[in-house]
């Protein structure tokens, strides 16, 4: 979405210059001309926004050589594959370079070039090269990475290309053929392929000049576009018209049935969320708020939904009730365009759109009602009145707080609020936080927003256990601060117990057997000095202290998280078994010195991959102890684990427990 972010404004500019000369395309107006040849700029060069825009947006870390990354990978690619390069490479006649290397720099080529370079940026960012290479590492090495991969993509290309420019060419003009049912089913398709983000590249073959179409670009080119013979009123514009009606008005019609089909207690909190949603379709043509609030949960909606597009599409073809858009089907764009040239009756769609509308409403509730779809708002409570999601209770909330921000005012709150609260830490699987008086935290407070525990090491260090997401409610915490002070919540009372026993282990059957990730000796989670591994909060396991200082894979799976200071990561197999290894206890608090990554997240790894180096001298003169539990965090899922180690273990080799069902 990064690329497409861009084209407001290119719509805004072009729209406003066509309000100043709908006739002239500028040619009467030294303003008009100035705003639209300052949006045509961004229209020209969709392709390297998008080579640009998805290596930033598909970057790990949203940096700016993640950008800079796809750029050089796309003049690379484009430059190799010109028709003159080709023409020299491949010892040919110009004139006999085949047509699709005319169309080398288009979106298809720039999403393909940014997938890739942010697929380098990912796994190379952060390598360091000998000394005297150093000033080549981390992110300076990815675009020279980049450069050498594109020269193999562009021989590629070479060869694949003609074959995909061909069949783009001829997918586009069969549905190009087929008039208004061939836009109908373009729509559908569109609407079906946003689960998984492939609808930019179907988007491309139509409103782009990929295949000879280009929809935008000729419906915003005007009365230039019909002087140069490349737009026809009344056809132009027909893979965009008909969206007008279901982004403005069928959706906003859904959001509706929706609220009314969520239960009494929770609409007052639906409606807020629907009418949102709503609001931001029919203004500004954006859908996805409303769209992936039932999209996962109630998929046969979401499939009704993309057959209404789809049709919504045809009749608007069909009457050739047209207008088109710079961004996405909203008023904004729609008042922008009326007077286009190519407009032709698109105040008709309003009316459609008002029909659909109607449609929308009266379906949603049916289907909602009839098969008891779980919609937002129709979820069964489980007695915590926090449990449905939407209760927030925040009086304090900032109208501009994010959903985790939300989140992170209440565990502030739950802490004593900003007066308590000395320093905000985390850890791979907890809050680190300091305080002025730990007695004052909240427990049962932290607990109904997810939090596993909380221990009070002392009276100024609190640990509250939020699992995997911990670094991410600490960056939101210290937002919210940032913000202004936020109120303690009312205070309840210090538990007693400091320590749970160990849960007797249950009886199953054997789904994954685990192997040691170190060599060292064996330890009961009761032996390891912390509360949150001995009493069990975080998961269970057991703990080794190692002897060996590379870290492998206890099992095969995909590494989701490397804390930052590499002292720990976490790995989930494939029956969705969550694992930690966290090597040493307050390793944390050394920066990362001693610990490096042998490999990056998201990587997968079979059972005794490297994945850390340890510096084990250092870290046991430093480190309040070495004692390393290898822990299940989502244990409650499964039937307990069954302890095999004793002893010695060897790193690879020895299974250390078995994860029963």
């Amino acid at each position: 979405m990064v690329p497409v972010a861009v084209l407001p404004a290119a719509a805004i500019l072009m729209g406003i210059g066509y309000w100043i000369d709908p006739d002239g395309w500028g040619a009467n107006s030294a303003i008009a001309a100035l705003l639209i040849k300052s949006g045509a700029a961004i229209i020209d060069n969709m392709s390297v926004l998008f080579a640009i825009g998805v290596a930033y947006g598909m970057s790990k870390d949203k940096d700016g050589a993640a950008a800079l990354t796809g750029f050089v990978g796309f003049l690379v690619v484009t430059t190799l594959c010109s028709p003159a390069s080709y023409s020299m490479i491949m010892n040919v006649p110009l004139e006999s370079v085949p047509a699709a290397f005319n169309k080398i720099n288009n979106q298809f080529v720039g999403i393909l070039v940014g997938v890739l370079s942010a697929e380098l940026y990912n796994r190379y960012s952060g390598v360091e090269l000998p000394k005297a290479l150093s000033f080549f590492s981390g992110r300076r090495l990815v675009p020279i990475l980049t450069s050498f991969l594109m020269i193999i993509l562009a021989f590629i290309l070479m060869y694949v290309w003609p074959v995909v420019y061909n069949g783009l060419v001829s997918f586009g003009e069969s549905i190009k053929d087929m008039g208004s049912v061939g836009a109908g089913i373009y729509a559908f398709f569109n609407r079906l392929l946003i689960p998984v983000g492939l609808h930019h590249a179907l988007n491309s073959v139509f409103w782009f000049d990929v295949a000879g179409i280009n929809d935008i670009p000729n419906f915003l080119g005007g009365a230039k576009s019909i002087d140069a013979g490349l737009a026809t009123v009344g056809i132009t514009g027909r893979y965009q018209a008909g969206f007008f009606p279901i982004m403005m008005f069928g959706l906003p019609g859904a959001a509706l049935a929706i609220y009314h089909c969520a239960r009494p207690e929770n609409k007052a909190k639906v409606a807020g969320i629907m009418i949102a949603g709503a609001f931001a379709a029919f203004f500004t043509g954006i859908t996805e708020p409303l769209e992936f609030s039932f999209m996962f949960v109630a998929p046969v909606l979401y499939v009704i939904h993309a057959i209404l597009t789809g049709i919504s599409v045809y009749i608007a073809a069909t009457m050739e009730w047209i207008s088109g858009f710079g961004f996405s089907a909203g008023l904004v764009d729609m008042f922008l365009q009326t007077r286009n040239p190519l407009a032709v009756n698109w105040y008709m769609l309003i009316v459609q759109g008002l029909v659909f509308f109607g449609i929308y409403y009266v379906i949603f509730s049916f289907m909602i009602r009839k098969f008891n779809l779980l919609t937002p708002g129709r979820e069964v409570s489980a007695g915590d009145e926090t449990a449905d999601g939407y209760n927030e209770n925040i009086s304090d909330a900032h109208s501009d707080d994010s959903e985790i921000q939300k989140e992170a005012r209440q565990y502030i709150a739950a802490v004593g609020g900003s007066d308590n609260l000395v320093n905000i830490d985390a850890c791979i699987t907890r809050l680190r936080l300091g305080v002025k008086d730990s007695s004052v935290v909240n427990e049962s407070l932290a607990k109904r927003l997810g939090a596993s525990g909380v221990i009070r090491l002392n009276k100024q260090n609190v640990q509250v256990i939020v699992g995997t997401r911990a670094e991410l409610v600490a960056k939101a915490m210290t937002e919210v601060l940032a913000k202004g002070p936020v109120a303690a919540s009312v205070s309840a009372p210090v538990p007693t117990e400091s320590k749970q026993a160990a849960p007797e282990k249950a009886k199953g059957n054997v789904i994954l057997s685990l192997v040691a990730p170190v060599s060292g000796q064996v330890y009961s989670l009761d032996n390891v000095p912390d509360e949150a591994f001995s009493s069990r909060i975080v998961g269970d396991g057991i703990a080794i202290k190692p002897t060996s200082s590379e870290v492998l894979a206890p099992a095969a799976g995909t590494i989701v998280k490397i804390f930052p200071t590499n002292h720990a990561f976490c790995l989930e197999t494939t029956n969705g078994i969550e694992l930690i290894v966290h090597m040493g206890i307050d390793t944390v608090a050394l920066n990362g010195e001693g610990c490096a990554r042998l490999i990056e997240e998201g990587a997968e790894v079979e059972a005794g991959t490297p994945i850390l180096k340890l510096d084990l001298p250092f870290l046991e003169a430093n480190a309040k102890s070495m004692i390393s539990p290898v822990i299940i965090s989502n244990i409650d899922d499964f039937a307990g684990v069954e302890i095999l180690a004793q002893g010695q273990v060897t790193a690879g080799e020895t299974v250390i427990y078995n994860v029963l069902k």
